[in-house]
């Protein structure tokens, strides 16, 4: 027997209309769907069957970031039947920023076919939306939950060109624009896309410093994508001179080593410790 099919299906991201009569027909004729919400699966196959009984020869198991390696074996293993397999995310397309990834590579070493089938994408939506430059971005996918890895992940971009895109959850918007702000500076054009697809989309643009402002006094609600112009690519900084400016300046070896990591996204402890170095050496 042949190999079966694998297929990354993309699905609504919010609207259950956006879902492609591909997409539907290919849930309906699978063998296995893995899902990562099995409960959300639900609603969209409810859809994808036009309001009819779900096959019952189809079986729905789940595919979620704690269980996705031994999952994806167990779906080569079908696949290794002939079986046709779909995976699908919560929104959007398996594998971008969602399980899936694995599956993939599992599907493509188990000689399988895999077939993707498109559909929307939150962060192109967010990208044409924003009136930013589309002509050349950087998806970025979700930023660092801490706040220092945060800032340095900022600190590494100040000479990025492209447009840049990032996910994040609403109560993370904030403290992820202020460390853009403080990285590429108030005044860079931005935009932060909610609710893409659904009744109360919502498109805030402006600069950084005013979007940080705005959402450090109300987190927004619902899954965000901002988006970030792209900037001049700018001059290497001499780390070791600029630390000693600011050590003879009066700062301190913390207050110098988190300032520039995020104007240069160097590890900060490594900026500490030239610091330290410095410091001992003036006395």
């Amino acid at each position: 027997m042949s190999a079966g099919v694998l297929f990354i299906v993309s699905g609504p991201i919010g609207n259950l209309e956006d879902l492609s009569p591909r997409a539907a027909r290919v849930l309906r004729e699978a063998d296995v769907i893995a899902a990562e919400d099995t409960r959300r699966a639900a609603i969209l196959l409810q859809h994808a069957d036009l309001g009819g009984a779900v096959n019952p020869g189809r079986r729905v198991v789940s595919l979620f970031e704690g269980n996705e390696a031994m999952r994806s074996e167990e779906l080569a293993a079908q696949l290794a039947e002939g079986k046709r397999v779909a995976v699908i995310s919560d929104a959007g397309t398996p594998g971008i920023s969602d399980p899936g990834e694995r599956a993939v590579r599992a599907a493509i070493a188990a000689g399988a076919k895999v077939e993707v089938v498109p559909g929307p994408v939150a962060a192109i939506a967010a990208l044409v939306a924003s009136g930013l430059a589309a002509d050349r971005f950087l998806f970025l996918g979700f930023p660092p939950r801490e706040d220092g890895a945060r800032r340095q992940l900022a600190g590494t971009l100040r000479g990025e060109p492209a447009t840049m895109i990032f996910y994040e959850a609403p109560d993370r918007v904030a403290p992820t624009l202020e460390a853009l702000r403080d990285a590429l500076g108030a005044d860079r054009a931005a935009c932060v896309s909610r609710e893409i697809t659904k009744l109360h989309e919502e498109h805030a643009r402006g600069s950084l410093g005013e979007l940080a402002a705005r959402f450090a006094e109300a987190a927004p609600r619902g899954e965000c994508t901002i988006v970030v112009a792209g900037g001049v690519e700018v001059a290497e900084i001499d780390v070791e001179a600029e630390m000693r400016r600011l050590i003879a300046g009066g700062a301190s070896a913390k207050d110098a080593a988190q300032r520039l990591m995020v104007v240069t996204g160097k590890p900060r402890r490594v900026l500490y410790q030239l610091a330290l170095a410095i410091e001992r050496g003036a006395k």
